[in-house]
């Protein structure tokens, strides 16, 4: 619990400094500013999926391929059970909450379960760990198709564009692609990924503190910040509590009534509540390329992954408490 907490001190801070510097100067870190971060942040997503398609490790991957009722409850949650419930919160508070934050609620929950913290979550509570790197993997390769279709589907119910073809297309080059190509140099950079697998960590989180800070000098910038108050950010806070408590409950009840064992429960408890921030940032960037609240956006995907981490570690010593006593 120390250390998660301690990891999401560090990256919160380095988050909320380079929010603060967009406040304050944002000319500097616009998309055409003179860092030029339009062009830096989309080589660094491409590094970073590039690394992660290096580190996926098939071999795993096999080990907890077989129990395919736990692996369509995980998928099914991830991207039925949140689409359906932002759907409703969209339709629910319409003309009452700004189009684009409802944007963001909804963007949120059409996005794929986190992997490191899905697997870290699973192993600390003892739950099914194999299952877990399984499902966690799929959801990503999965979100990489699904999470724009369903952005696109809203986005046109709701009576807007959004270039999908586009969007589909940079999403192909800057993370399938670059996935892929690490795939298949996986043989060759295994040992070199797993021997630096800390100082990769910190590549993730600095591409997307990157993008953070470019997407709110670009919001800054445009006047967007003007036209809200505070209470915007506790609404922004008290929503995504709200729908991690329902997905937590939902999936918790929804793993005993299918019968599952306490070690896959966790995993389905984990893996089906998650949602990536390390997917999130970078793929809201190519989806919503140009559009001055993209800050906006991806504000309750930055709200709710500092929630689901502390909730989710309080869960997990739950869980393990719970193992201890079973074995005892």
């Amino acid at each position: 619990m120390t250390m998660i907490l301690r990891r999401l001190d560090g990256f919160l801070l380095a988050m909320l400094t380079a929010i603060g510097l967009a406040l304050l100067h944002p000319a500097l870190g616009t998309g055409d500013g003179p860092l030029h971060l339009g062009v830096v942040t989309n080589l660094g997503v491409a590094l970073v999926f590039f690394l992660h398609g290096a580190a996926l490790s098939r071999e795993r991957l096999k080990q907890g391929m077989t129990n395919w009722r736990l692996h369509l409850f995980v998928q099914a949650s991830t991207f039925v059970l949140f689409p359906l419930l932002g759907g409703g919160a969209v339709w629910a508070a319409q003309g009452r909450v700004p189009p684009d934050l409802l944007l963001g609620i909804f963007y949120l929950t059409a996005l794929p379960s986190t992997i490191s913290s899905s697997v870290a979550m699973t192993s600390l509570g003892h739950g099914n760990v194999p299952a877990a790197i399984f499902n966690a993997s799929l959801s990503s390769l999965i979100g990489m198709i699904a999470t724009p279709l369903l952005v696109g589907l809203m986005v046109s119910t709701s009576g807007h564009g959004l270039p999908l073809d586009q969007a589909m297309l940079d999403i192909a080059t800057q993370l399938l692609l670059p996935f892929a190509v690490g795939q298949a140099l996986r043989p060759w950079l295994a040992d070199f990924i797993a021997r630096r697998r800390a100082v990769i960590g910190k590549v993730d989180k600095a591409v997307i503190v990157l993008i953070v800070y470019s997407s709110f000098c670009d919001s800054t910038a445009a006047g967007l910040w003007h036209d809200y108050a505070w209470w915007m950010l506790l609404g922004v806070g008290l929503s995504v509590g709200v729908l991690l408590f329902l997905v937590l409950a939902l999936t918790t009840l929804g793993s005993r009534f299918a019968g599952f064992s306490r070690a896959d429960e966790v995993t389905a408890v984990f893996c089906g509540s998650k949602k990536s921030l390390a997917s999130g940032i970078p793929m809201a960037k190519l989806l919503f390329a140009g559009h001055p609240a993209l800050g906006l956006v991806v504000l309750p995907v930055m709200f709710y992954h500092q929630l689901q981490l502390v909730v989710c570690s309080m869960l997990a010593r739950r869980y393990a408490a719970r193992a201890a006593l079973e074995d005892a």
